[in-house]
C-alpha cells in the first residue's frame, strides 16, 4: 500500500500496519488543494509492478496523477474513485475553478477514461457519473464504511451536557460537519429560530471546524438575537465527538449539496434519527419516515416543523434511531464494504482487458471473497 497524502508530520519511509506495508511520501509543497511529495516518484517506480490494482482517490491531486502516469507506464490496471469532489462540479452544484478546468482538460479527464473500473458511493453519484459520459457498465456502486467496534461501548448520557453546562433536560439539535455555506447550517439556523418560539429548553449544538463561514454564521446568529440558544464547540473528535452524538436528540444536516457524508452514518451508529435535506446522496442515506426525515432543500418551515415533531415525540425519535443503527450494520459495516471492495479488485486484475465492458455492478454484488 502506498500512503498517497502528503503529511508533513511523517518522513519518507516504511511501515507494517495489521500486516500491510505502508509506504510513506512526506511532503515539500502545498497549497489548501494541492500537496507535492516528490518521493512518490521512487516510491511508485521502486513498487508499482508488485500491484495487480491501483485505487487512485483523486485525478486531481499531485498523488493521484503520479499514480495514473505510472499505472500508463508500467501498464497496471486501476480503479478511480471520486468520492463527490470531481462530480461537485457538474451543473447545480459547486462552479468549476479556472485551474480545475486547465488541470480536467491537461490529465483529469484522461484518468476517468481510461480507469478500468470507476466506484460511486450511491446511486445519486452514478446517475451524475452517467452525465459527464460514463458507460453504466463501468461504474460500480459501493458505499463508504463504517467500523461499529467504534461505536460499541459509548459514553453515557450526559457527560457533554455537564462538559458544557446544558441543563440535564434541555433538548439538543446537533450539527455535525464542517462550517460552511455548501453544508446548509444557515438554513439550520434559521429553521432553529422558528424552533425556540414553540419550544423551550432546546439547545442548537454546531460542531466543527471553520472553513470560510463561520464570521457570517455568528452574525446571523446575533442578528437573531440567538446568542444563548446556540453553542459552537469547534471541532471534536474521539471521544467528545461521540459524547455530542450521545446526548443529542436529533442530528440535522440540510445541507445544499452532498454525496456521502460519513457524519449520518456515525449518527445512526449511535442510534439517532436524522433530518437531512432532500438532495444528492443524503435521499439514499436518510430514508424518509424510516430512519429519519427528508425536507425540500431551504425549506426552513419545513425543517422547523419536523424537528419539532422529533422532539416532542421521544418514542418515534428513538424508534427511528434504532432502525437507522440496524440500516448501518446492515448495509454499510466496514467489514461487508471492505468484501465488496475486494471483488472489485480481484474482478479488475483477472478479467482480461476485453471483458472490462462486460462486467456490470450486480456480478461484483454476486462474488463471494
Amino acid at each position: 500500500m502506498l500512503d498517497l497524502h502528503g503529511n508533513d508530520s511523517l518522513r519518507s519511509g516504511h511501515s507494517v500496519i495489521n500486516g500491510v506495508d505502508v509506504y510513506y511520501s512526506r511532503s515539500v509543497w502545498r497549497s489548501k488543494t494541492f500537496i507535492v511529495t516528490p518521493n512518490m516518484f521512487s516510491l511508485l517506480s521502486k513498487n508499482l509492478s508488485n500491484y495487480d490494482v491501483i485505487h487512485i482517490h483523486d485525478c486531481r491531486s499531485f498523488q493521484g496523477i503520479s499514480a495514473f502516469l505510472f499505472s500508463k507506464m508500467r501498464n497496471v490496471r486501476y480503479v478511480f474513485q471520486p468520492h463527490g469532489s470531481y462530480l461537485s462540479s457538474l451543473p447545480g452544484s459547486l462552479a468549476k475553478s479556472t485551474a480545475k478546468l486547465a488541470l480536467d482538460k491537461l490529465v483529469s479527464y484522461r484518468i476517468i477514461n481510461n480507469a478500468s473500473k470507476i466506484i460511486a458511493l450511491s446511486q445519486v453519484e452514478a446517475m451524475q457519473l452517467k452525465t459527464i459520459g460514463v458507460p453504466e457498465e463501468k461504474i460500480a456502486i459501493i458505499p463508504n464504511g463504517i467500523d461499529l467496534s467504534e461505536y460499541a461501548d459509548l459514553p453515557p448520557k450526559g457527560c457533554f451536557k455537564k462538559k458544557f453546562n446544558i441543563k440535564e433536560d434541555e433538548k439538543i439539535i446537533l450539527y455535525l460537519a464542517r462550517i460552511h455555506k455548501i453544508k446548509g447550517v444557515d438554513i439550520l439556523v434559521r429553521a432553529f429560530a422558528n424552533v425556540i418560539k414553540k419550544l423551550d429548553d432546546v439547545r442548537l449544538v454546531v460542531v466543527g471546524p471553520d472553513d470560510g463561514y463561520l464570521g457570517e454564521l455568528e452574525t446571523l446568529i446575533k442578528a437573531l438575537k440567538m446568542e444563548n440558544n446556540v453553542l459552537i464547540t469547534g471541532p471534536l473528535y474521539g471521544r467528545d465527538k461521540l459524547e455530542a452524538y450521545v446526548d443529542a436528540d436529533v442530528y440535522v444536516l440540510p445541507s445544499r449539496y452532498e454525496t456521502f457524508p460519513m457524519t449520518v452514518l456515525e449518527a445512526y451508529a449511535c442510534s439517532k434519527p436524522v433530518i437531512a435535506s432532500k438532495v444528492g446522496g443524503l435521499e439514499d442515506l436518510a430514508i424518509n419516515g424510516e430512519t429519519g426525515l427528508l425536507v425540500d432543500l431551504g425549506n426552513t418551515e419545513q425543517l422547523a416543523r419536523n424537528i419539532l415533531y422529533l422532539l416532542n415525540d421521544d418514542g418515534r425519535a428513538k424508534e427511528m434511531g434504532l432502525r437507522g443503527k440496524q440500516f448501518v450494520k446492515e448495509n454499510f459495516a466496514i467489514e461487508k464494504v471492505a468484501d465488496r471492495l475486494q471483488c472489485l479488485y480481484r474482478d479488475v486484475a483477472l478479467s482480461p482487458p476485453s471483458e472490462f465492458a462486460e462486467t456490470t455492478p450486480p456480478v461484483l454484488k454476486e462474488c463471494t471473497a
